[in-house]
């Protein structure tokens, strides 16, 4: 029975990845920065051989993303140089290890989804981290090692935007939500099922690339628009364009992710972004 260490356990994906972990027999070492700093190489080496590792799932990421453009240190130490040490040990080790990456290492000025090839370019020091990771990884290469970029992440658990658009739903009469950013939201369950369901059947050489986003395309508006239909609030969403909302990092305006190749790979199937959403609210009790 695999040794499966999960990083960021306490975070979206990890937490799904907890609640699922029945069905997918293993013995898992769910952790956090509080239980393990996984930008300490030796004291992660040693975790890992004191409990006979055998693989990696890193859902650890500093997420602020505005936040990151005035703490671009403790940025980097999270979502590069941690990454960097998971990658030294597995290739040591001889690990599997799944980094989880994210659309922002993009610039968002692509017209048709992107795909795993396309040419990277972050808008700022979140997406530079994130890629600088996954530049670690490629090049310290570790066998049975993939990295799965996602977008627009939400869950029952942590902060996101769905939770976001319910309590202010319930506070306000109308809210103003970006309409000119296009991506697709991903329900971390899904993201967490399609990892455990992939785990078994990773086998590369070299470091694979995959992107995972539930089905669809939409804006924040529209996402916002479906949230308060499906959960019977009261509350006008008007559409507003980005620079009406300026942040101190800049988003990309187009994060749509090419699926084809993971599907293909693994053959399996992606759930419709508004069953997911639909399945979500439920499970919070928000779906009127």
């Amino acid at each position: 029975m695999p040794n499966i260490l999960v990083t960021g356990s306490n975070g979206q994906v990890g937490s799904e990845i907890k609640e699922l972990s029945n069905n997918y027999p293993a013995n898992y070492f769910f952790t956090d920065k509080e239980s393990l700093d996984i930008t300490d190489k030796n004291i992660l080496s040693n975790y890992i051989q004191e409990h006979n590792i055998d693989t990696i799932i890193n859902c650890a990421a500093y997420t602020a993303v505005d936040k990151a453009e005035s703490d671009e240190v403790s940025a980097d130490l999270v979502n590069h140089i941690a990454v960097q040490n998971m990658a030294e040990i597995a290739k040591e080790k001889n690990i599997k290890l799944v980094h989880i990456s994210t659309d922002y290492i993009f610039d968002g000025e692509n017209y048709k989804p992107y795909t795993e090839d396309d040419n990277v370019a972050p808008n700022g020091i979140y997406g530079k981290t994130k890629l600088g990771g996954e530049k670690a990884l490629q090049e310290i290469n570790p066998k049975n090692s993939i990295i799965i970029r996602t977008s627009w992440v939400y869950s029952s658990y942590g902060a996101n935007f769905v939770k976001t658009m319910l309590r202010l739903g319930k506070e306000k009469e109308q809210l103003g939500v970006i309409f000119d950013q296009v991506g697709t939201p991903t329900y971390a369950k899904d993201l967490a099922q399609a990892i455990l369901e992939i785990l078994p059947k990773i086998e590369n050489s070299n470091v694979d690339i995959y992107h995972y986003s539930n089905e669809g395309v939409l804006s924040w508006y529209d996402f916002a628009k479906e949230i308060m239909r499906m959960a019977k609030l009261d509350c006008t969403i008007n559409p507003i364009e980005t620079k009406e909302y300026p942040t101190p990092a800049k988003r990309p305006h187009y994060s749509l992710l090419n699926k084809s190749k993971i599907k293909q790979t693994f053959s399996i199937a992606i759930p419709y972004w508004k069953d997911s959403l639909d399945e979500c609210l439920r499970k919070m009790g928000e779906r009127k």
